[in-house]
């Protein structure tokens, strides 16, 4: 199967994906395509597995995955490894140890794989092991070169020549010690950001919403910390955060907004509350759900710096001023591009790579 098909075929899948995204209950069956109904009923029952995989985010991460299939987009991301492309090697098979931490977080690696030209075996999370088989066997149904390509492991890991794996600080450990002898990726805990300097308006405040509450705050593009200037008057963003009056309604956040607003209390330790998100200052990248961590900065070449030698604990920034370095618009941590790698590490560089 030569890249063009395989771009064919992905950019047929985001379209699906986008239908789904836009409105599940209208998605029906296309073309008699048992997969295309499968993955409705899967997107529809996805909480009953994983309590924090609500429908509407669900959706949400379908559309933005369907956005990002466009045509243009895949052929824009590929065109910068053509000359590796026109080497002929025989397919790898590539091990991708995924996250469940948000609904098919580890699409881009799925991607990636296969559209580099080799197999995935993949391991599931078992937060987040429906979605990604049915989103699997859809892709099939529209180019059925890919059976074969696609496996998705059981138990062990075995038979495979390279590593990608997600996880936490201490599964990053793990990771290395069990799979360093292979050509590997492996990544680690990290954290958005967001600087403010002052001048925002309700507008922003409502995109920096979406940045900070998409699901749930569990994603590693989700904003848990702040960067605002002394003296910054928190009032019209606390405003702003307490409309969003839904994500109260979810037991298991408000369960954790309840837990950590009496530790809070019980220790007397200084916050502010917004009713559904706790904001403290704190010098950590990693807050708790439902909590995000402010810090004050007194010189914006100095926050630069510091965001620069930082940067092993950073996914990303967003921001409403172009003097942050290597910022991204408020709103935007969710809708990453193709070539926006996570870490800052080129996986599809790292899968095209003979050796």
């Amino acid at each position: 199967m030569d890249l063009q098909r395989r771009i064919d075929a992905f950019s047929q899948l985001g379209e699906c994906l986008i239908w789904f995204g836009n409105d599940v209950s209208e998605a029906v069956g296309k073309n008699d395509n048992k997969y295309f109904d499968k993955l409705k009923t899967v997107v529809k029952e996805s909480y009953l597995n994983n309590g924090w995989f609500i429908e509407k985010n669900v959706r949400n991460m379908l559309f933005s995955l369907g956005e990002s299939l466009e045509k243009s987009s895949l052929e824009k991301w590929v065109s910068k490894y053509y000359d590796k492309f026109i080497v002929s090697h025989q397919p790898k098979t590539v091990a991708v140890i995924m996250a469940g931490n948000i609904p098919v977080v580890g699409f881009h690696d799925f991607l990636s794989v296969l559209m580099s030209g080799n197999r995935i075996l993949a391991k599931l999370s078992s937060d987040d092991d429906k979605l990604l088989p049915a989103i699997a066997e859809l892709l099939i149904s529209i180019e059925p070169e890919f059976d074969g390509f696609i496996i998705f492991a059981d138990g062990k890991l075995k038979d495979f020549d390279a590593v990608i794996a997600t996880g936490s600080g201490n599964t990053s450990r793990y990771f290395d010690y069990y799979f360093g002898k292979y050509k590997n990726i492996i990544r680690r805990n990290r954290n958005g950001v967001a600087v403010l300097n002052g001048s925002e308006t309700e507008s922003d405040f409502e995109l920096l919403a979406e940045d900070v509450f998409m699901y749930f705050g569990l994603g590693c593009r989700n904003i848990s910390k702040l960067f605002v200037p002394e003296d910054y008057d928190f009032v019209p963003m606390l405003d702003v955060f307490t409309k969003n009056e839904e994500i109260r309604n979810h037991h298991k956040y408000f369960n954790n907004y309840e837990y950590n607003k009496a530790i809070y209390l019980v220790n007397s330790r200084q916050h502010l509350d917004a009713g559904n998100v706790l904001l403290v200052e704190d010098d950590a990248y990693a807050s708790p759900v439902s909590v995000l961590n402010y810090e004050y900065y007194s010189d914006i070449e100095d926050l630069n710096r510091k965001l620069m030698l930082d940067a092993n604990y950073i996914q990303c920034i967003v921001s409403g001023s172009d003097e942050i370095s290597n910022s991204i618009g408020l709103g935007q941590s969710q809708q990453p591009q193709l070539w926006d790698y996570a870490d800052g590490i080129d996986t599809l560089d790292f899968l095209l790579e003979s050796e």
